[in-house]
């Protein structure tokens, strides 16, 4: 089987490549755990088939295969009924060879320090990939921010900071927001930081160790949209080589929180249209098209897509509702693309099998299962992957955090326009590693992204 790329066909297996299925001896070495379903674990195997194509030293592949720290913290916060309630949070700092630790800061009921791992590994991929002086970080708190009042939101956040407070900073480890977290957290812990910095002569300076901040505090402006506009960027650029235009495209979206709805919006822009999206709540479609703003707003207002129903009609077309439907219903919904965009593992093979679309683009980090990737690459589907699509929010966090250290502001204008160059940049990065290794999309982006960082390394050299 081959897919097109520029005109060329591809093979989508690489020449003499270790199988999917089989255990890189490097996890031995490291003592990993033998669980297939590890996510941690499936990262990592992922990015040793691309190191085995680069021929990357042993030693760097060792290194890259594990965080250089990982930290937990356990930290208390006074509820709303005047008692005490113990959290648990994470900080992993993968590796920092190109630049300080970034990434991003989720609060969800399941937090795990494998899937934190997974997620920083895939942070220092995505920089590299797109060029930018980070290395990766993640972290998060196990929290349901839904079953918390927004005083206790506030405390817990400036709470968890306050507990890696020692672990992070302007230069070192910069985090952002993630699921579950958005402009005003980082506000509140940006806030708590500046409090506790014992320098106190600059809050501009300690300011910045957050990036996502509100504009007012030194946010940049474009960075709420950066992710899904990142997805975009990166369509616009790959899809006419796959024969699909981006006007009359139709698509559908898993999760239509930041990632999801800017996408979709930024997508109908360009004339392409809604037809299906499901999250937590439930799985809706309208085949004549979903109003991308009306469910935006329903979402803030509602939770959810649930209850978006068949709204007022105009030219015998519904304007903006949709009809409820089942999980896999959706999946079999035909689109040209599927952008999951909500949270890790949510294609596995049972629903790799169910989609119908000629394309799934990876809003969201890590949403297919190995055996869901390997199931879409039997179909023929082409999977833009996570490290390459959704990269654009860490970009424009980059931007922030420049401007923030050069006392500037960059207009929208300005700040869209360098994302797009990142974003190109990185979509040919990965088109040129496919053609030249003759690998799927997905070991090509970790091949270009691994190319910059073994170069480092060996310029760098390993100290001592």
């Amino acid at each position: 089987m081959t897919t097109v790329s520029k005109g060329k066909s591809v093979p989508t297996k690489p020449k003499n490549s270790r199988p999917a299925n089989e255990r890189d001896p490097v996890f031995d070495e490291l003592g990993f755990p033998k669980d297939p379903d590890n996510l941690y674990t499936q990262t990592v195997q992922v990015m040793l088939q691309a190191a085995d194509l680069l021929e990357m030293p042993h030693g760097v592949k060792c290194i890259l295969a594990q965080p250089q720290s990982e930290i937990m913290v356990h930290f208390p916060v006074r509820m709303d009924n005047g008692e005490f309630q113990l959290f648990k949070g994470y900080r992993v700092q993968h590796n920092n060879a190109l630049g300080p630790y970034k990434g991003g800061l989720r609060f969800h009921p399941h937090v795990h320090l494998d899937d934190v791992k997974s997620l920083a590994l895939l942070m220092t991929m995505k920089c590299s990939l797109v060029r930018i002086p980070y290395g990766g970080g993640k972290g998060g708190v196990k929290v349901d921010p839904r079953k918390i009042s927004a005083a206790e939101l506030q405390r817990v956040s400036r709470r968890f900071c306050a507990a890696i407070f020692r672990y992070i900073g302007p230069d070192y480890d910069i985090p952002a927001p993630d699921v579950n977290t958005n402009a005003q957290v980082m506000a509140w812990m940006a806030d708590t930081y500046a409090s506790l910095d014992g320098n106190g002569k600059n809050s501009w300076d300690s300011m910045r160790v957050f990036t996502g901040k509100p504009v007012e505090i030194g946010g940049s402006v474009g960075r709420e949209k950066a992710t899904g506009q990142g997805v975009v960027d990166t369509l616009l650029e790959l899809l006419p080589s796959l024969g699909i235009q981006a006007k009359g495209m139709k698509f559908s979206v898993i999760g239509y929180g930041n990632v999801g709805s800017w996408t979709a919006r930024i997508l109908a822009k360009h004339g392409s249209k809604l037809v299906a999206v499901m999250d937590h709540t439930g799985a809706i479609r309208n085949d004549d098209g979903i109003d991308t703003e009306a469910l935006a707003a329903h979402v803030v207002a509602n939770g959810g897509v649930a209850g978006f129903g068949v709204g007022t009609k105009s030219g015998g077309k519904s304007s903006k509702g949709a009809q409820a439907i089942s999980v896999e219903e959706f999946y079999k919904t035909k689109v040209d693309v599927l952008v999951p965009a909500a949270l890790e593992q949510m294609i596995k093979d049972k629903e790799a099998r169910w989609i119908d679309a000629k394309v799934v683009a990876e809003g969201a980090n890590a949403p297919t299962t190995p055996a869901g990737d390997r199931v879409l690459t039997e179909r023929g589907i082409e999977v833009i992957p996570a490290i390459l699509a959704n990269a654009g929010g860490v970009t424009v966090s980059y931007f922030e955090w420049v401007q923030n250290k050069t006392c500037t502001i960059w207009t929208l204008d300005e700040v869209d326009r360098k994302l797009n160059e990142h974003m190109v940049a990185a979509a040919q990065r990965t088109i040129k590693a496919r053609e030249h290794f003759g690998c799927d999309m997905r070991t090509a982006a970790y091949i270009a992204a691994m190319d910059h960082i073994a170069k480092a390394y060996e310029i760098r050299g390993i100290f001592p």
